[in-house]
């Protein structure tokens, strides 16, 4: 490799790394964000703050990693046209065609990494996520709860306090409820008492040796009940959709099924490490500029060009699901001629006219 080509390896490299370290810390915030309405609604527990964060943030870099390739490329090829580096680089034969070696030295890597999230990371950090909130489920302790302390139940219906617990979260002495449902509060305490679960959402208390007040606040109906064991249903979040049990199966199991939905998830797990590679030959061409042009005019055509190439996508994943398009066409449609076009105008980029004949 020639001495300017490793300078142009370490200034595409650099470039692109800062733009992806912006890129997901803005998304990391808005990661933080969703999971903190989650937590709030009582769908993830506040204990699996950090975890879930980690986890989730995998499966955005499919999405933020071929844009930061894409923008860092192209702020590195303008600025070489802005300080006039690349007439210089032509001067000496080295002329855009030539920059393919550090191109692809920074492009393949990148798209490596975006399949390697997209096939394999993704799908086993939401498959982990989702396994750490069922848990959860099982489990006091995991969920948060305090020996001594109050807490809301999930989704905001009710106090729960016990004053101790086992070393498994699934047993509890001393327990005090409260609760109001349609203006009638409901207050339960218990001597000791259990975390039941059936089946994948459906839990409850099972309490032994307690006493129960329900009754309306502005009447005069309430009602004492003392009980040897009763059973309290503890609300829980809605069952996850279909498609995020789609995100959460490996692809070797997407390839076994061959429902429309299963084959739409595995295209496009495959697609986002090519439009990747496509976006990075597509930035050679697109950086040029003139020396005196503004440089950073060129980040809101490289977010233009990749919202509306994601958005393709994510109509033609649509379209698939709903079988609206055949499976073999899959997203090839849109990949093929965009890697057509990059292709061409890395090709052309920088050739010169041929010159016009003067009939005599």
């Amino acid at each position: 490799m020639l001495l300017i080509e490793r300078h142009l390896l370490r200034q595409f490299a650099s470039s692109v790394a800062a733009v992806a370290a912006v890129l997901l810390l803005v998304g990391l915030g808005g990661l933080l964000v969703d999971l903190m309405a989650e937590i709030a609604r009582g769908k993830v527990p506040a204990g699996l703050l950090l975890s879930q964060l980690g986890l989730r943030s995998v499966q955005v870099l499919p999405l933020l990693l071929p844009l930061a390739l894409f923008i860092g490329l192209l702020l590195s090829v303008g600025r070489l046209y802005g300080d006039s580096e690349m007439a210089v680089l032509s001067s000496v034969g080295l002329g855009p065609q030539r920059l393919w070696r550090p191109l692809a030295l920074v492009t393949v890597p990148v798209a490596v990494v975006i399949a390697v999230s997209s096939l394999w990371l993704a799908p086993t950090g939401a498959r982990i996520a989702r396994d750490m909130v069922e848990n959860a489920k099982r489990s006091f302790l995991v969920a948060g709860l305090e020996a001594g302390r109050f807490i809301e139940l999930p989704g905001r219906a009710g106090v729960l306090y016990v004053g101790e617990l086992s070393t498994d979260g699934t047993r509890f002495r001393q327990m005090f409820v409260q609760s109001e449902r349609n203006g009638r509060l409901d207050v339960i305490t218990a001597r000791e008492g259990e975390l039941v679960v059936e089946g994948d959402a459906d839990r409850f208390l099972r309490l032994h040796d307690g006493f129960r007040v329900e009754g309306t606040l502005d009447a005069k109906d309430f009602r004492l009940m003392r009980f040897g064991q009763n059973e309290l249903s503890v609300p829980d979040a809605a069952a996850d959709s279909s498609a995020d049990d789609l995100e959460t199966r490996s692809t070797v199991q997407l390839l076994a099924q061959p429902d429309a939905a299963a084959r739409a998830e595995l295209h496009w797990r495959i697609a986002t490490p090519l439009m990747a590679l496509v976006l990075g030959v597509l930035a050679l061409p697109l950086g040029r500029g003139e020396p005196r042009q503004a440089r950073y005019g060129r980040i809101l055509a490289a977010l233009l060009i990749y919202v509306n190439a994601m958005a393709l996508l994510v109509l033609g994943k649509g379209w698939l699901a709903t079988s609206v398009l055949p499976a073999w066409a899959g997203l090839w449609w849109l990949l093929l001629p965009m890697a057509v076009l990059a292709w061409w105008l890395f090709r052309t980029d920088g050739r010169l006219r041929a010159p016009t004949r003067v009939p005599a």
